[in-house]
């Protein structure tokens, strides 16, 4: 036995509903009520923002939804064969199987690799059609267990699968050339199935096609990298993948087709035949050292070219997210060195760490030296901040070549006094003359070379001399001119910028608006000082009415129960914590549900808060944790709270009404970012 399924876990010919989302709800119960599971509502959350990523149908009337999380306590497979069917997206029709596969946020190879030894069965029929006639959930739990153990499954009747017109003679001409050398990488968000299926789809296809195929999975059950001569003997490369391809360059100048990994599991046979089209065509896109997926080139979410305006925001986005841990640490860091050590610790730091230790304590004490050691860790977090922001816009255009340009670019930028806005345009800068070095067509004994030698001395040699040269003063001169005018403002300039980024943060919950909105404040937190709080009153305010959707939303279930669903109800138990902690996205089962309703009555309570913080000088050093990070906002965190509770009132009462007299219309399809 793994133990990764009993008879409890299975469910045959059972209705758990008409949609995906119900059919998620009822296995996560069942997960949780074996105790394997902590919270069913925290588990379905997690695997419906799995599924909304890629769908997890598959050809064959099989769906496979599955996640990590944090609320799984142990490896977990539930199945489910269902009647009627339901829609998991598969192009095929719905699927009657339904495997969830749970995993904890720190599973080990061992399980994972059983959950993707039964991604990958899932793809042979015989086993697929011993679980349609199986009669009890024992002979399911044996199927499995058989499979997870190497024990064959048993054969299916024999039943002849006609091949349609298109098909045979389409096969029949793959096989005339016996000489396509194809190789492929497979990765999926989460690395548990779709990474291993693809992989199993494409083998499969390409033996039945007479390809010479060789298969790299980059999935959480480990990966073994290709041999490099088989790549560098391989005519075409296939990417089926939603993630970053890891050591991209080792296929530098092959042909490539890039697909979402789940076209490798719906589509190998087409796969294999752009793949074999494209090694003969000179006109065909090959891999630039280097260059991650769709840096400028294809969307890796839909297979065609990226326009620079989503790559530079894919690019933005990238550089803030890397950022933000320098800035997270930091902020809270020099918070803290408040704290201990006083206002004036900023004054003294230096004096009291260069003459004192902690055997030999300044007057101010134990307090005082502390304060002094984390005010400087913190400073000196921060003063990575621009550079970070640089490095890893540089990294979005260019993979890894592209860092040590943007790196220095960004440290250019704060040595002249550019900040954040010229850590931007010097990150932009390094990544595209780095993605345009690397697309040179270099001798091959100097492609070894371009990625660790040349890009980074010529993408830092044109994006800092430009900074230097060209760039820097400007922008230097703008963000002056940016910082006083932040500092200048009050009441009702200041109110307004509030309400604003109020607004911003609650119209998508986590998509791109609200993450211009955090952002913009986020970038700013390094240049905010005693004398010049304005970033840090800017990130209250982005905080505070970023916490404001989903604590409505739970004082809304509280006060007003029968308006929501009981999914909705013990979602709203959950948002009073994700509120509280400032994760915004626990508004999003709401919003998903009745946008029409929530998101209006979530941006007028948002507005409110934002504007208050920022009329009330509320400040926050830190980036992100609600109020468990109260005291990064020194004497100002009471206002916080009180900006925050009315906002939360505000929005909670609005949508209980617009919910009690405002007819629902027609159903809308509204995207909420995840």
């Amino acid at each position: 036995m793994t133990e990764l399924i009993n008879q409890h876990l299975v469910s045959l010919d059972t209705y758990l509903g008409s949609s995906t989302d119900q059919v998620i709800d009822a296995l996560a119960a069942l997960v949780a009520r074996q105790g394997r599971a902590s919270d069913a509502v925290a588990l379905a959350a997690d695997a419906k923002a799995r599924e909304a990523k890629t769908a997890t149908g598959v050809p064959g009337g099989i769906a496979i939804p599955h996640c990590r999380s944090a609320a799984v306590t142990a490896p977990t497979l539930a199945m489910a064969r269902l009647a009627p069917a339901v829609d998991f997206g598969a192009k095929d029709g719905p699927a009657n199987l339904v495997f969830f596969i749970a995993a904890p946020e720190g599973a080990d190879k061992d399980h994972l690799k059983l959950l993707s030894t039964l991604a990958r069965a899932l793809v042979k029929k015989s086993f697929t059609t011993a679980l349609r006639e199986a009669r009890e959930p024992g002979q399911v739990v044996e199927l499995i267990d058989g499979v997870l153990s190497g024990t064959p499954a048993p054969a299916a009747p024999a039943a002849p699968t006609p091949q349609t017109p298109s098909t045979a003679p389409e096969a029949a001409g793959a096989q005339q050339e016996p000489g396509a050398r194809i190789v492929a990488v497979t990765a999926c968000p989460t690395g548990i199935a779709h990474t291993y299926m693809a992989a199993d789809s494409l083998a499969q296809a390409a033996e039945e096609m007479g390809v010479d195929f060789a298969v790299e999975t980059q999935g959480s059950s480990g990966s073994t990298a290709l041999d490099q001569q088989v790549i560098d003997r391989a005519d075409a490369v296939i990417f089926a993948v939603d993630v970053d391809v890891r050591d991209r360059s080792r296929f530098a100048g092959k042909p490539v087709i890039q697909v979402p990994v789940k076209r490798g599991i719906d589509e190998p046979e087409a796969l294999l035949r752009q793949a074999i089209a494209a090694a003969t065509d000179p006109a065909a896109r090959r891999v630039q050292a280097g260059t991650p997926e769709g840096s400028g080139h294809q969307d890796p979410r839909g297979g065609q070219r990226e326009s620079f305006g989503a790559g530079l925001k894919r690019a933005l986005l990238t550089g803030v997210s890397y950022m933000i841990p320098f800035v997270a640490g930091g902020g809270l860091l020099i918070a803290l060195g408040f704290l201990l050590g006083g206002y004036d610790i900023t004054d003294v730091a230096d004096d009291i760490l260069g003459t004192n230790t902690l055997f030999n304590l300044p007057a101010g004490g134990l307090g005082a030296y502390l304060g002094a050691v984390a005010f400087k860790i913190g400073s000196l977090s921060m003063g990575f901040l621009v550079p970070a922001l640089a490095g890893y816009i540089a990294y979005a255009y260019a993979d890894r070549p592209g860092i040590a340009p943007g790196f220095t670019a960004g440290a250019v930028a704060g040595f002249m006094g550019a900040g954040f806005l010229g850590g931007i345009v010097g990150g932009v800068i390094a990544g595209l003359a780095s993605r345009w070095i690397s697309s040179w067509n270099v001798p091959k004994w100097a492609r070894g070379l371009m990625p660790v030698v040349i890009v980074p001395l010529l993408g830092s040699i044109i994006a800092s001399g430009l900074m230097f040269l060209f760039l820097g003063g400007p922008i230097a001169r703008l963000t002056d001119a940016l910082n006083l005018f932040l500092s200048s403002m009050s009441g009702t300039g200041a109110a307004l910028l509030g309400l604003i980024l109020g607004l911003m943060m609650a119209f998508d919950l986590g998509g791109p608006v609200n993450k211009v909105a955090y952002a913009f404040a986020v970038a700013g937190l390094g240049t905010g000082s005693l004398e010049n709080p304005a970033p840090w009153m800017i990130m209250a305010a982005v905080m505070a009415a970023g916490m404001v959707p989903p604590l409505a939303m739970a004082l809304a279930t509280l006060i007003a129960p029968k308006l929501f669903s009981p999914a909705e109800r013990e979602n709203g138990k959950a948002a009073w914590l994700l509120g509280a902690a400032f994760i915004s996205e626990g508004a999003i089962p709401f919003a998903a549900a009745d946008p029409l309703r929530v998101i209006p009555a979530s941006m007028v309570g948002a507005g409110i808060t934002g504007s208050m913080v920022m009329a009330f000088d509320v400040v926050s050093q830190a980036p992100h944790g609600g109020i468990f990070v109260f005291f990064a906002m020194q004497g100002s965190w009471p206002m916080f709270l009180v900006s925050t509770v009315l906002g939360t009132i505000v929005s909670g009462l609005l949508v209980v009404g617009l919910k009690k007299y405002v007819r629902k219309g027609a159903p809308v399809k509204t995207e909420v970012a995840a």
